[in-house]
């Protein structure tokens, strides 16, 4: 049974922009949860549903999985916590009418619903945007779907290694000579979760001005696109698709991974500044006054002959030589770190990035 939440309810009220904002989740996975965690960090309450003997998918997808105070496995994944923080988890069986009477009892009571069933999944459960709009004018519902509500593809599932696919990523990741390439993590998934939660919040001040909430229509393959930036704009300018580059940048050179004596560091040289100063601390000041190299643009142009001219140099040095030399001097540039480094960095320790929140089954997380 719905219950009423907040200091009424006995709970302290959580901080943040968005405290007093309910959020029904009926999302799973990825996609959807991202954007409900970045609403409960922001205040929020989130409520997730999760289906009985079952839970969230994710999590199962695992090992790594969490231990518990003997060193254990716990049941609960890496994956699924990592977008699941600030929540709490009801199991409710949708598939069953009193399950579908707790959802409009819990939605009544929300500010927000947010769910990813596939196009028309959750109709025939009478729990669809338009089964509950009449009655809950005000609610921001928010459907995050692979392909969007209409289209040619609505009616198909969508995951985000298919959707980084289709929709252009892979085509410009990865060496120029190398098969497609998928981004490490889920990046389409984490992308729509974050318009998502765009979007709720705009519908929310929208709701707040003129008290009638909105129907959110969210695609991964439009988000996709959408965050092709500068290489959608590339293709639509130049007529054809920009060609791969693998870790260098299609409009800037330098601006890669390079080799050094003991490893790979990044160069990033922004500007004709940036170049003559690197090439005076390179000993390469005669590329700086080449006219083959001297602008951005010849750099460009030019690329193939320019970068092993550096590379050349560049493994002479070890990489803590290159970024102790390149920093003073303003050049941007940078270790490739992998996540043991990342953690153990102390900016990024600095800044606070990894926390420890307590557990229920777990000491901490």
């Amino acid at each position: 049974m719905a219950t009423q939440r907040g200091e009424d309810a006995g709970e302290p009220a959580r901080p943040g922009p968005l405290a007093g904002v309910r959020v029904l989740d009926l999302s799973r996975i990825l996609a959807g949860p991202t954007c409900t965690q970045i609403l409960g960090d922001l205040g929020a309450d989130v409520l997730k549903i999760e289906r009985p003997g079952e839970g969230d998918d994710t999590r199962k997808w695992g090992p790594p999985f969490v231990k518990d105070g003997d060193g254990a496995d716990t049941t609960e994944s890496a994956y699924y916590l990592c977008a699941n923080r600030n929540k709490r988890s009801v199991a409710i069986d949708i598939a069953k009418p009193e399950g579908q009477a707790l959802i409009r009892q819990l939605a009544a009571e929300c500010d927000v619903l947010i769910e990813n069933f596939k196009v028309g999944g959750l109709k025939r459960y009478g729990l669809a945007y338009d089964d509950l709009k009449a009655e809950l004018p005000s609610l921001v519902y928010c459907s995050i779907t692979g392909f969007g509500q209409d289209g040619p593809y609505a009616p198909r599932a969508g995951y985000d290694f298919m959707i980084q696919g289709m929709g252009g990523i892979m085509s410009i990741t990865g060496e120029p000579d190398g098969e497609p390439m998928k981004v490490a993590v889920g990046i389409a998934d984490v992308m729509t979760g974050m318009y998502a939660c765009t979007a709720i919040l705009a519908a929310l001040r929208h709701r707040d001005a003129t008290g009638q909430g909105q129907y959110i229509d969210l695609a991964l393959l439009d988000c996709q696109v959408s965050w092709l930036i500068n290489a959608g704009l590339y293709h639509l300018t130049a007529g054809e698709p920009p060609p791969r580059f693998g870790n260098a940048h299609p409009n800037i050179v330098p601006y890669q991974v390079v080799p050094a004596s003991d490893g790979y560091f990044i160069l990033a040289v922004g500007n004709d500044s940036q170049f003559r100063k690197f090439c005076e601390l390179a000993g390469l000041i005669h590329l700086a006054n080449d006219a083959d190299y001297a602008t951005n643009a010849a750099r460009v142009a030019n690329r193939d002959k320019l970068m092993p001219l550096i590379a050349m140099v560049t493994r002479t040095r070890t990489k803590a030589d290159w970024l102790g030399g390149l920093e003073p001097l303003g050049v941007p540039c940078g270790p490739v770190n992998d996540l043991r480094q990342v953690f153990d960095d102390p900016q990024v320790a600095h800044r606070g990035m990894r926390i420890s929140l307590p557990h229920a089954i777990a000491p901490s997380v």
